[in-house]
């Protein structure tokens, strides 16, 4: 995905990545151009694991043998942490030690969601290209469903999460705030964005995916409906389609779980 051009003086890296759809901080990390093999298996994996979201490493192994793939589950393992599914990924400035105080405990067990802006929810899915990929980050009002902010870039850096929560809060701000125990969700930089608001943290237990059911719901409609059928050839069009598809997830379609109103006409009724 080397779509910048480093040497044309006419047109700055800034403007080109803004052109592109990318996130400045990402271009300067090199990655190096994924073989079609490697892509075909992320592919697969993101595919199996949305549908099957409780499935582990070993479950994921057995399905792609099944569709023919020569792998182990230590490649699978790789794979799956490259593209951002597991529990807990400290990044390598973290001691275990250090990583424990910034483990928070789930505060949404039995708690009754009553209005917008109660509870709010964070992730990460990887987004598939035609030869490539991206990541997408989700915020997600847990009382009406509703998309409050999300960005799409090219790695995994923490810098994307923070956008996306800066954005967030200049429409609103939770009580709650609740993600998994991924290395973004416990990194100084948003551990201390959200203790600086006064947000109470929450955090699925390690492995529980369901327990951020309504961002991973989300992002199910979102590949099946949109991501999968399109077949994205660029960031640009990812970017394109992806916003199309969450301006219709939150004003146009109606869900059944909200008594066949859309997520915006419950998050803005009782504002």
């Amino acid at each position: 995905m080397d779509l910048i051009e480093w040497e044309r003086t006419e047109l700055p890296i800034k403007i080109q990545a803004h052109l592109l759809s990318l996130n400045r901080t990402s271009l300067y990390y090199k990655q190096l151009s994924p073989g079609p093999e490697e892509v075909r298996i992320k592919h697969a994996i993101d595919r199996i694991y949305t549908q099957y979201p409780f499935y582990g490493s070993r479950r994921i192994t057995a399905a792609l043998l099944s569709e023919g793939f020569i792998i182990n589950r230590k490649a699978t393992q790789r794979h799956m942490r490259e593209i951002g599914i597991e529990g807990i990924h400290p990044g390598p400035n973290l001691s275990r030690r250090d990583l424990k105080t910034r483990i928070y405990p789930y505060l949404l067990r039995g708690l009754l969601i009553a209005y917008p802006d109660q509870v709010w929810g964070i992730d990460i899915t990887y987004i598939r290209l035609n030869s490539a990929w991206m990541y997408l980050v989700a915020i997600i009002d847990w009382y009406s469903r509703f998309v409050v902010a999300w960005e799409l870039d090219q790695t995994l850096d923490v810098a994307f999460v923070i956008e996306a929560v800066q954005r967030a809060f200049a429409l609103a701000r939770p009580e709650i705030f609740n993600s998994d125990q991924g290395s973004h969700f416990t990194s100084h930089d948003y551990i201390n964005i959200l203790k600086n608001e006064h947000i109470a943290i929450s955090m699925d237990g390690k492995g529980r995916a369901i327990d951020n059911v309504f961002t991973e719901r989300f992002f199910r409609s979102l590949k099946y409906e949109e991501v999968y059928p399109k077949e994205y050839a660029t960031p640009r069009e990812a970017r394109n389609g992806i916003k199309s598809y969450i301006e219709f997830y939150n004003y146009k379609r109606f869900h059944q779980s909200l008594s066949y109103q859309t997520p915006a006409q419950l998050y803005y009724s009782l504002q």
